[in-house]
This record gives C-alpha cells, structure tokens and sequence, in this order.
C-alpha cells in the first residue's frame, strides 16, 4: 500500500469510482502538466483497487458505507489533482456519493478533484482512461489542420 501512495503522491489522479469497487490511476504528471503515461502500482500492470465487501456481494446499490468512502479518501488523498469517472445518475452515482462525503468528511481531498464525469467505467480500457485524463487535466488536444500545422488552437486560426 506504501508503493501505492507515493505513485499517487502530488500526481495527478483519475479515480475510476462505483459502489462495489473503485480503481485508482495515478499519472505520470503533476498538476498543471499534461499527463503521458498511467503509472500502475504493481509490476504486472494491476492498478490499486478499493473493494466494498460488507453488505454489497452482488454489488447492488446500497446505502453509503463510511469505511468505504473512507478508504477511498485515504487511498486519494496524497494526490495533486483528482479526475472522477462514475457511472449512473441519482442515488446510483457512487462518484456523486463519494463527493458527499469527502466534502463533510475531507474537505482538503474533495478540493482537488478537477471534474466528475458520466462515462461507462465497466468498459474503459487503460487507453481511454489516459485521454480523458489528458483531457482534463491539460487541456483539449491542440489541432491537426491536415497541412503541416500542428500547436495552434481551433481560436488561432
């Protein structure tokens, strides 16, 4: 858990959130920077995951756990910067959950979190995830006008 901290420590972060389990990307890059690469926590490529046992087997919503929100919160809180990505809307948001809590509980983690976005989590591969922190954090990609010119923005030209 140690290793996982410090790969999350001043980076920026996307947290990929649900109510049975939620999975922690941390970036190669600080906030302010455009991130290039996911830094997996372990050397097979696994990614630091946060489980929600007690009460939820089946992974049905249920109401809020604290111990789960607070461990996610700790596992998110050495971080620069926070990219959400929930699925669901209402009460089967787990990302908007999570928000609840952190701002009653950890307003200094809530803080960071730059957006929280409505995207189909069970079917985003490591690819996705990196573009949308990229997004996010620096920035749309910069324009390729299909003659050569590549840096200038849809405004510059």
């Amino acid at each position: 858990m140690t290793d996982s901290i410090e790969l999350v420590r001043g980076k920026n972060v996307v947290a990929s959130v649900a109510f049975q389990q939620s999975v922690v990307y941390p970036t190669d890059a600080s906030p302010g920077q455009r991130p290039e690469h996911l830094v997996a926590s372990d050397p097979l490529g696994h990614f630091h995951k946060v489980h929600h046992f007690a009460g939820n087997p089946d992974g049905t919503y249920e109401a809020d756990s604290p111990e789960y929100w607070r461990e996610l919160t700790e596992a998110l809180a050495p971080a620069g910067a926070i990219l959400l990505l929930g699925h669901g809307a209402g009460k089967a948001n787990a990302s908007h959950h999570w928000v609840a809590y952190a701002e009653k509980h950890r307003r200094d983690v809530a803080a960071k979190v730059v957006a929280d976005v409505r995207v189909d989590i069970d079917h985003l591969d490591d690819t996705q995830v990196l573009r949308l922190a990229q997004y996010y954090f620096a920035g749309p990609p910069l324009r390729d006008f299909g003659d050569g010119r590549w840096g200038e923005s849809a405004a510059e030209s």
